[in-house]
């Protein structure tokens, strides 16, 4: 189900949105940066009242948020009777058109025609376990991943507030043309969530999956 992965991690990565974390007014003496760059602020973390955070990292396998990643290993690990149904249909679909290919010149065409009948009810049959595949493995995920962006965003929310971080940017969703490696705090957020989060803690995600 690698089309359907690649549909779940675009789905991630919009899961966790720009966040203004403190008030919406500018404190005095901070001025916008020109063309609307990040300003150099000296320490995102400790100072700043701008950063950039990137929500892809949320779900790295190695560096990421750990409930998040396990979240996502769990959903994978209910479809996998589901993903091996697809490969097995996908394998037989592509021997019935190879052996197709070979035989169409030498064989009654009556014998063709047939083949070429099973190959499209395969391809059709194929084609609707994908789509269905692909609902209930989105549905799940959204299930699954909706109270953690919450709670992610609480916690970046209070991360933010107790830095004096008055506006977050998501790179992910936002182009950002240049800025500093001072006002990245993915990592330090990651990490703090990780601490204050640890995934022993986290509530078991249920085993069933849609058929």
């Amino acid at each position: 189900m690698r089309s359907v992965r690649f549909t779940i991690a675009a789905f991630v990565l919009a899961a966790f949105t720009i966040v203004s974390a403190q008030a919406q007014t500018r404190p005095a003496g901070v001025q916008p940066p020109a063309g609307g760059g990040a300003a150099p602020t000296g320490g995102a973390t400790a100072t700043g009242r701008l950063a950039i955070i990137d929500s892809s990292a949320f779900s790295d396998d190695k560096s990421g948020i750990t409930r998040v990643v396990n979240a996502i290993k769990q959903v994978d690990a209910q479809f996998q009777q589901q993903k091996a149904e697809l490969q097995r249909l996908s394998d037989q679909y592509n021997a019935l058109v190879t052996d197709l290919q070979k035989k169409a010149q030498i064989q009654d065409p009556k014998v063709t025609q047939q083949q070429q009948d099973q190959a499209e009810q395969l391809k059709v049959q194929l084609e609707r376990k994908q789509q269905d595949a692909t609902a209930a493995y989105q549905k799940r995920m959204q299930e699954v991943l909706d109270p953690l962006q919450q709670d992610v965003y609480n916690s970046l929310q209070g991360f933010a507030q107790a830095r004096g971080i008055s506006i977050i940017i998501d790179v992910t969703r936002v182009p950002v043309i240049y800025a500093a490696d001072s006002v990245d705090i993915t990592k330090e957020f990651v990490t703090e969530y990780n601490r204050t989060h640890p995934a022993t803690a986290a509530a078991a995600t249920p085993a069933s999956h849609p058929e």
